[in-house]
């Protein structure tokens, strides 16, 4: 079976996903919470187990389609992950990690946990392909929303946008990578300081902070992504090759991903009734607010704050 072939049978069955693609510029698009989808009443934009299997898709199906359009003087490709609601990704399923932990069902959860690092490690590995990929936030990127963002090589945000790790309040920590890709643009300490604050940072901080690589206005994102993207391929070997520097100089392995995030399902387990509960509000608040932004994050509880 050819890319294309593998491309159209994995687009028709995108419910969760819009796939866009550019062969001019040999750029993948993957817009989460598509529009052209009726919601569900209740709906999130989080990071389902059917949101994670289409994510995976799309990720096999562009690799494939990197691998048809290669040649020796192809330009450098570009996979983005972008969304079409107004938030970027609330993160992990809490609905689901509430039935899991009350089940004690160690299994159910890790299997989600490593389909969440599969998932953000082919993104920060290029797809295996030497694609460089971009993560365009638009909207809020919380928890794990916010991890698959710093998986990313490139982070583009736009203004006005609330970007943190709230998990630890619920007792909990950010398992599916946040440690690791935080580590290549802040160091440690200040990483563990926001894994354990739980606090909610303006995407103006998070680019005072060099997390946040391009800081635009609203409404800005994709045409600063279209102007990335040309500037890359003005300079398409010397960027695929400080990308392969940069892994070489801070790898980041799969295995380790997936040693921390057993570390994060043992912790999960052993959360209390407390804990549970507060879960459980986030998960309402995010039901009433679908498209939540972060100047009503605090009706989640989640605290919005201003750095420095």
């Amino acid at each position: 079976m050819n890319a294309a072939d593998l491309l159209s049978r994995s687009s028709s069955d995108f419910r969760l996903l819009r796939p866009q693609h550019d062969d001019a510029t040999r750029t993948s698009w993957c817009f989460m919470h598509a529009a052209r989808t009726p919601r569900e009443s209740g709906y999130r934009a989080c990071f389902s187990t059917a949101l994670i299997k289409e994510v995976r898709a799309f990720q096999k199906a562009t690799a494939a389609r990197i691998d048809a359009t290669a040649s020796p003087d192809a330009r450098l490709a570009h996979v983005v992950l972008a969304s079409d609601a107004d938030v970027f990704n609330l993160g992990g399923d809490l609905d689901l990690f509430c039935r899991l932990i009350r089940e004690q069902n160690r299994e159910l959860l890790l299997a989600y946990a490593r389909a969440c690092v599969e998932g953000v490690y082919a993104f920060h590995a290029h797809l295996d392909r030497e694609a460089h990929s971009i993560a365009l936030v638009q909207g809020d990127a919380l928890g794990g929303g916010f991890e698959a963002a710093l998986s990313c090589q490139t982070i583009i945000a736009e203004e006005g946008v609330g970007m943190g790790l709230p998990e630890v309040l619920f007792d909990l920590f950010p398992g599916m990578g946040a440690y690791s890709f935080l580590c290549k643009r802040v160091a440690p300490k200040f990483a563990e300081e926001m894994m354990l604050n739980g606090n909610v940072y303006s995407s103006e901080d998070m680019h005072r902070m060099g997390i946040v690589d391009i800081l635009v206005p609203r409404g800005e994102g994709v045409q600063a992504v279209h102007d990335f993207i040309r500037r890359n391929q003005r300079i398409s070997h010397a960027r695929a090759a400080m990308n392969r520097v940069r892994d070489i100089a801070q790898p980041i392995t799969l295995s380790e991903l997936m040693r921390i995030t057993e570390v994060w399902v043992d912790t999960a387990l052993q959360l209390g009734e407390k804990s549970l509960r507060t879960m459980e509000r986030l998960v309402r608040a995010q039901e009433k607010r679908p498209t939540m932004s972060s100047t009503t994050a605090e009706h989640a509880d989640l605290p919005l704050v201003q750095a420095g």
